[in-house]
């Protein structure tokens, strides 16, 4: 025979576009429809509901601006004789859908009583209805813009409610009553299934063919004109292909329904609040029509607002919850960025996640599920194992720029060794569809054939949330056991780890971060969002310390609601498209306007906790003879010399600072650091007293201004590419210098103005950017302190200021949640090159040996470092930058532009130990307090013998029994031996146990380390009373350890 091929798969494929896309239509019927329109911010459903300005309109009427709401009221009665099994009644909805769901237009509907029944999306546009039935329904309709506009990254004035343009974007094209055909229906999805089977097999293979001819007889039976009388006939012949069962050697296909839903990204978050109730109202609908489907879904914070806003929602998804088929994953507040976090707020994130679900559905969940996060901290898996979290899975690593990532299952290993056990679903994607193109592309890709029989794919509409549709259960229905195709089986996150490890017992281990190889960006942008970020997290470590010493030493109220609160609060801020600066101008402005408030109430606690502290000692009491004192917060010395967690006068300053000028230079000396600047205000000499050795590379600076062009080819504000560094370019000569005298010590700052090139688009017309940079020396202070004070005006510019180090150093120590990655330096391989901007948390270090330079900063996480070696004398130059600020224009054309001031200290002859200091002075500065609180301030709790174990969390307990909690950690990447001297009101020999981060005992699962938590042995799993207040510990490198106080 002649070869049809490809005339039998055209033949197919317009047959299906032609006669199967409409499922059958039969016949259409009219509804009454009247709108009643808020040009605003959304009402509550029932408000909305009971307004008595409802107007009639008519199919074709234009609606809605951008991020307005339309309800409509939509009344008829479904024709009785639309009553056979063949019939499908359906309201149908077209409100001007072009996109995929969750990123235009989309509505919910609701009964009278304003219980939510069902979304209407893109894609899903349909609620099923009864023949005969009186329909009186409502319509929630937001006329979300479509902000991404096609992916081209223009700047865009619609995710702004102030610049949106007045015109209605939308037109309502369908809204009326349908009759379908189920045959022609399940036809068409026989069809799509086989189809798209047959495309994926080998074009000489058997089963190929056999799909093609198959097809073609089938097509050959069907009628077009008649296709509800012959669609069965069809279905018949393809019957036998269908029931073909897979291979025994197929790859099993876990899939799970599920709906990655932004917490806020291209809306705002009171958008996603009403995208959480359409997403999870369709998943319920179909879980009611689908008796084997399950839905996951993460994020404690998004069940919170169902059930702020929607109880009715909230106790369907409880039911469902109890059924074991609405399956809370994840044990986090929200699906956060893990690079930014600071130690506790991360810590945090699995606290408050989890003690959510636990306390509304008795769920004890132990997947951390993060799919779309921009990169994973080493330090991640030893804080989710402590949560209880025993698996992780993301399959943002599938974006990597340069290299593609080993592994697909595997064992994940942290910063301390502990590890968890790691999928990332081969499909790279968490919105699947179960098509069979996704399906053969997810065998494929598996890495681990041949050694797992198991994979996870997530199904459903995400981003902007629709979940999972009619469409996808079906295909998944038809690929369960079919030739060809792996086997789909339905089935819960829970399920797939447990086939998954007794499939895969001995799996690879990849150790350390698992660095996204994109989006770097997200490290810089939207500058006033990461500082408010930064000092949030200080505040509430702060406001936790001092309202304990209040709660143990003055009986003050620990303020457990605020706290709780306030920290809710910061953990959605941490949302990975909020901290990371890739959201709407809406959204950053919310942010900052959410950090204000967070500080603002913060500040109310440590007020209220310092006034309670004062009221402890009487008038004659000598400690009340200093009027104030300076109150260290830290857990390192103080910049002042106060201990930690400790309030004492403030000392001595000793000699002051030498300031010499000469000509344009200056040269500043306290006999610990000398520091020599140029006319340029750059560093010329940098010079630790300790050792007389340099710190600057001869023939550099330190503290030069550097802006780079930053147009990424894509995802402007998410990312750096790395020809940024093609075009560079140092600021001008400072346009003034100012030299002052500040209590002993010297104050230089050096001002500049950006101009913009001729015929560039950077900068703004008739004023450029204003930066101020200012060094401070201090007596007695080891660093040199530098301020950047910005007013930023430039579009698609990088500012960073960059320090050329005389040192050879092989890695860049980083600061990440409790402790520090070393990260090479030298560019050998492909991972190497990929890693051209990384994140770091309050300082960078590099070194040669133990000692080198420590530069510590109070709100910038990116950075990049390079090492060259001169010509001139053969030495190495290491050179640290930090990237001051950014200005992507999409999706916020206005981004980082606003007045800033940035805080560093640079130290010369610093280790490990001196960077950690220093980046907790720049970030825990002392507070002048009332002299009264000196001795009610002294320490709950310190460490003896052990520089490199911290206190780094004091609290009270999270189930309010008034026990104190501390969280610890060792610090240097060594093995450490402390002793815990506790000095805890009415306990003078306290009980204490190891918790995990829920605060729980660890039971008979302790980890077998902790057999040393006291010096006379236990097990460390039960309460234990230590040698009077002292308890020695045993730390492993990097370990996390959480200890309750027990208190009487």
């Amino acid at each position: 025979m002649h070869d049809d091929t490809r005339l039998i798969e055209e033949r197919i494929q317009r047959f299906s576009r032609d006669h199967l896309t409409d499922a059958g239509r039969r016949e259409q019927v009219p509804v009454r429809i009247s709108a009643h329109a808020l040009p605003g911010e959304p009402v509550p459903p029932a408000r909305a509901i009971a307004a008595d300005d409802y107007r009639d309109i008519e199919v074709g009427q234009s609606w809605g601006r951008a991020w307005s709401t339309l309800w409509l009221h939509v009344t008829g009665t479904v024709p009785p004789g639309w009553d056979r099994p063949e019939d499908l009644c359906e309201l149908v909805v077209d409100l001007d859908f072009t996109d995929m769901p969750g990123f235009q237009a989309e509505a919910l509907v609701f009964t009278p009583q304003a219980e939510p029944l069902k979304a209407v999306n893109p894609l899903n546009s349909s609620l099923a209805l009864q023949a005969g039935q009186e329909i009186d329904l409502y319509l929630e309709c937001a006329a979300n813009p479509s902000v991404a506009g096609g992916w081209t990254f223009a700047p865009t004035d619609l995710g702004d409610p102030d610049t949106v343009p007045e015109r209605e974007l939308y037109t309502i094209r369908a809204l009326h009553l349908q009759r379908s055909d189920r045959r022609v229906r399940e036809l068409g999805r026989d069809v799509r299934a086989l189809a798209g089977l047959m495309r994926e097999l080998p074009e000489a293979g058997t089963r190929r063919a056999e799909i093609l001819r198959g097809l073609e007889a089938a097509l050959d039976v069907v009628d077009p004109d008649d296709l509800p009388g012959t669609a069965d006939a069809a279905r018949e012949v393809l019957r036998p292909l269908l029931a073909r069962p897979a291979h025994d050697s197929a790859l099993t296909v876990m899939a799970t329904g599920h709906a990655h839903i932004d917490s806020a990204w291209l809306w705002p978050v009171r958008e996603t609040i009403r995208k959480c109730a359409r997403t999870f109202s369709n998943a319920i609908a179909l879980m009611d029509a689908e008796p084997d489907f399950t839905f996951s879904v993460s994020s404690a914070q998004q069940y919170l607002w169902m059930k702020e806003s929607y109880p009715g929602l909230f106790e369907r998804i409880r039911e469902k919850v109890a059924e074991g088929r609405f399956v809370p994953v994840g044990g986090m507040w929200v699906e956060s960025d893990t690079n930014m976090p600071g130690s506790e707020a991360m810590a945090r994130q699995f606290v408050a996640g989890k003690r959510f679900f636990l306390e509304e559905f008795g769920v004890e969940t132990t997947q951390t599920w993060l799919p779309d996060s921009f990169g994973y901290s080493a330090a991640l898996p030893q804080i989710a194992a402590l949560a209880g979290q025993d698996d992780f899975l993301t399959q943002k690593v599938s974006w990597n720029q340069v290299n593609t990532f080993p592994h697909h299952t595997f064992s994940w290993e942290g910063l301390d060794g502990t590890s968890v056990f790691t999928h990332f679903p081969p499909a790279d994607t968490y919105n699947g569809t179960l098509e069979p193109s996704e399906l053969a592309f997810l065998e494929r890709n598996f890495k681990e054939k041949g050694r797992s029989d198991v994979a996870i794919d997530l199904f459903g509409f995400g981003d902007g949330g629709g979940g999972p549709s009619p469409e996808m259960i079906a295909a998944g229905r038809r690929a369960a056991d079919l030739e060809g195709s792996p086997k789909v089986e339905f089935a819960g996150p829970e399920q797939f780890f447990d086939r998954a490890r007794d499939s895969y017992p001995e799996p690879p281990v990849w150790a350390g971060e698992l660095y996204l190889e994109l989006h770097r960006g997200t490290y810089s942008a939207q500058l006033a969002t990461k500082q408010g970020n930064r000092r949030s997290e200080a505040l509430l470590h702060e406001a936790e310390h001092l309202a304990t010493l209040a709660a143990l030493r003055a009986d003050e109220l620990y303020p457990h609601d605020a706290l709780e609160e306030i920290w809710h609060d910061a953990l959605l801020l941490q949302f990975h498209d909020i901290l990371p600066g890739s959201s709407i101008a809406w959204v950053h402005r919310d942010a900052e306007r959410n950090h204000a408030s967070i500080r603002e109430r913060a500040e109310r606690i440590i007020e209220t906790s310092l006034a309670a502290l004062s009221r402890t000692v009487g008038p004659d009491d000598p400690d009340t003879g200093e009027d104030e004192v300076l109150l260290n917060t830290a857990p390192v010395v103080s910049r002042r010399g106060i201990a930690p967690y400790s309030a004492a006068p403030a000392p001595s300053r000793g000699e002051g600072v030498s300031v010499m000028r000469r000509g344009d230079r200056v040269a500043l000396d306290n006999g610990l650091v000398s520091a020599l600047l140029d006319g340029r205000g750059e560093i010329l000499s940098l010079i630790d007293g300790a050792s007389g050795r340099e710190a600057i590379a001869p023939g550099d600076s330190g503290a030069r201004l550097q802006l780079h062009r930053d147009t990424p080819n894509a995802w402007d504000a998410w990312d750096i590419d790395a020809f940024y560094r093609h075009v560079v370019r140092d600021l001008d000569a400072p346009t003034s210098v100012e030299v002052d005298e500040i209590a002993g010590g010297a104050r230089i700052t050096y001002r500049y103005t950006t101009t913009a090139p001729a015929g560039s688009s950077a900068g703004v017309t008739g004023a450029g950017s204003e930066i101020a940079k200012t060094f401070e020396l201090h007596p007695g202070d080891a660093s040199l302190q530098i301020t950047i004070d910005l007013d930023w005006k430039e579009r698609r510019k990088a500012l960073k200021l960059g320090f050329g180090l005389d040192l050879r150093a092989q890695v860049m120590s980083s600061e990440v949640q409790f402790g520090h990655v070393d990260r090479p330096i030298p560019v050998n391989t492909s991972w190497d090159a990929a890693r051209f901007e990384t994140c770091a948390h309050r300082f960078v270090h590099v070194a040669e040996g133990e000692r080198g330079v420590a530069l510590a900063n109070d709100s910038t996480y990116g950075h990049d470092v390079l090492r060259t070696v001169r010509e001139a004398d053969g030495g190495t130059t290491t050179t640290v930058r930090a990237t001051l600020v950014r200005s992507p224009e999409f999706p916020d054309p206005g981004a980082d532009h606003g007045i800033y001031s940035l805080r560093f200290a640079l130290r010369p002859g610093a280790d490990t130990a001196d960077a950690i200091a220093e980046g907790y002075r720049t970030n825990l500065p002392e507070r002048v307090v009332p002299g009264g609180v000196a001795r009610a301030a002294a320490p709950l709790a310190r460490i003896e013998g052990a520089p490199g174990v911290l206190i780094e969390t004091v609290k009270l307990a999270e189930d309010r029994s008034g026990d104190l909690v501390l969280r610890l950690y060792e610090s240097h990447g060594e093995r450490a031996r402390a002793r815990l001297v506790l000095d805890v009101p009415g306990q003078d020999e306290p009980k204490v146990a190891a918790v995990d981060l829920l605060e729980r005992p660890f039971g008979e699962d302790a980890p077998s380390h902790l057999a040393s938590l006291v010096r006379d042995g236990g097990d460390g799993t039960e309460e234990r009373r230590g040698a009077g207040s002292a308890i020695d510990l045993d730390l492993r490198p990097f370990e996390i350890r959480t200890l309750r106080v027990v208190r009487a």
